[in-house]
């Protein structure tokens, strides 16, 4: 077997992994649940190679999520659910599809009317998908209601953002910031009235509060909570890695240093953060 830049390669691959008999051991008993993770840390690590503007990165993590995509299809395939050409077909049939204004003859010339010519195609999609289950003899749809489309499964501030958003298309949304802000110290306030009772349930019910009207900010200020956060994760570990590469170069380490000590070259990493900013 050898490596190809042709996508049938990555197929028979695939495929001779999952044989019974010769495959591999590990990926004969794998299943979709027990692959659902590793899809979603390849996701994250395609995020991550982005954010590092490293390019061999993100040509290698495109490729681990290529591969989760053709395991989750032969598994499928197994099934006699569906294989890799009809996920091809679908997603070519649905990007055709919502983009009359370049494969076909539609009025749609500027970003607000493709996304309301977007909402409408997806919507009558919705209706025809209900019809297509029922005579299947499928449940109901599970992605039923408004706020049905918004996953559960996504990582909980981006459910947060799209709940935030869907809800806002009806109306159901602050008209500016400014309350938002009011609504944050209401929030804090309530979880500080759970920290002094010391009700750890309601502790973790106003954090919730809390962490869902920040996101709320965000979104209102054109600010990505998901992003907003991995950009304060890495100046953190930036930050940190200051600590400890100081400690280092005095002969100190992390588990003898005092806090302050360790503040004291966290605030270090700052002012060099702000000359390197100048």
């Amino acid at each position: 077997m050898e490596p190809s830049r042709d996508i049938e390669r990555l197929i028979e691959i695939m495929a001779a992994l999952r044989q019974p008999e010769t495959g591999c051991p590990w990926d004969i008993v794998q299943t979709f649940e027990t692959i659902k993770p590793y899809t979603i840390e390849e996701a994250y690590e395609v995020a991550d190679a982005i954010e590092r503007n490293d390019m061999d990165d993100l040509c290698e993590e495109l490729g681990d999520l290529l591969l989760q995509v053709v395991f989750h299809a032969r598994m499928a395939e197994e099934r006699g659910d569906f294989d890799f050409g009809s996920v091809v077909e679908a997603v070519t049939r649905k990007m055709i599809r919502r983009h009359p204004h370049v494969f076909a003859r539609s009025d749609a010339d500027t970003p607000e009317a493709v996304k309301l010519q977007w909402d409408e195609i997806k919507q009558a999609e919705k209706r025809e998908r209900k019809e297509r289950r029922a005579k299947r003899g499928l449940p109901e749809d599970p992605l039923r209601g408004h706020l049905g489309p918004v996953q559960r499964s996504f990582p909980a501030l981006v459910e947060a953002l799209k709940l935030q958003e869907r809800a806002a298309k009806v109306g159901f949304d602050w008209s500016e910031p400014a309350p938002i802000l009011d609504k944050i110290e209401e929030e804090i306030g309530e979880l500080r009235e759970a920290l002094r009772d010391g009700n750890k349930d309601a502790v973790a019910d106003e954090l919730g509060d809390l962490i869902f009207a920040l996101v709320n900010i965000g979104r209102h200020v054109g600010a990505d909570p998901e992003m907003a956060l991995r950009g304060t994760n890495t100046k953190f570990r930036n930050r940190f890695s200051h600590i400890e590469d100081s400690l280092a170069e005095n002969g100190e380490s992390l588990e003898e240093a005092t806090l302050e000590r360790m503040e004291e070259l966290w605030q270090a990493a700052k002012r060099i953060e702000r000359q390197l900013g100048e």
